[in-house]
């Protein structure tokens, strides 16, 4: 198959918020795509909330992407680093080495891990982010915020939005895509994920996002108990998958 192509074959799911379903969505992907007969993998570099267990800290999200990645991977391979506080990563990092001067969580770490999952030669990989596009890492040496999409554009991948639809989710929406386009970045599309089951005029919001995101449109996810579900509302070829 060739080296993978990060831009068609590699893609790093966003979203508009945190708790809008990235790792539904990210499930629901690698189930239809293993349906498809292909190779995946999947990688959540950096989570937190995590359960401590006999083999380590382990966070139920990316335990669902490890089960779901066919190609067979390791918890450390799927999640290499994660935290057990259920806050925002870096004040984690902080919290654990109780330094409020500590340096920003490692995006080495983070590069590291995806480019050992890229030597499996997948056909896909799946790379689901923390929280929205601009996840901070912590601040640097020189006084400078560091930020987890530094390396989604170090590595040129493709992003799926993930908007979750409820009130506000316009705004959020419009600001995450246009965040992501001025880091130069291509948004392989997005999906409507419908986090408030009683949200008023739910097709006319999404009637609106088709027209502010100038990006394709993957498909709408009604609330559903399991990602097992979700394919059908999904319309990969917009992905050329």
């Amino acid at each position: 198959m060739g080296h993978l192509s990060v831009k068609r074959r590699a893609f790093f799911v966003t979203g508009t918020d945190t708790e809008v379903g990235k790792t539904f969505v990210t499930e629901a992907l690698l189930i239809e795509l293993n349906k498809k007969g292909l190779l995946t993998a999947a990688y959540k570099p950096i989570a937190a909330g995590c359960e401590p267990t006999p083999q380590g800290l382990r966070n139920e999200d990316a335990l669902a992407l490890q089960k779901h990645a066919n190609i067979g991977l390791s918890y450390d391979e799927v999640n290499p680093i994660a935290f057990e506080a259920a806050i925002a990563p870096h004040l984690a990092a902080q919290d654990l080495n109780k330094d409020t001067t500590a340096q920003p969580i490692s995006i080495d770490t983070v590069r590291e891990g995806f480019i050992a999952l890229l030597q499996k030669k997948p056909d896909v990989l799946i790379v689901e982010g923390a929280g929205g596009w601009r996840l901070p890492l912590g601040i640097d040496f020189y006084g400078q915020p560091r930020y987890l999409s530094e390396f989604v554009v170090e590595r040129n991948l493709a992003v799926i939005l993930v908007v979750g639809m409820r009130l506000g989710c316009l705004n959020h929406a419009v600001l995450t895509a246009e965040c992501i386009r001025s880091d130069g970045l291509k948004i392989a599309g997005w999906v409507a994920n419908q986090v408030d089951s009683d949200m008023p005029f739910l097709d006319k919001n999404i009637d609106s996002l088709k027209t502010l995101i100038d990006a394709p449109f993957i498909g709408t996810i009604p609330r559903l108990n399991s990602p097992n579900d979700a394919g059908v509302y999904l319309d990969l070829s917009v992905l050329d998958l």
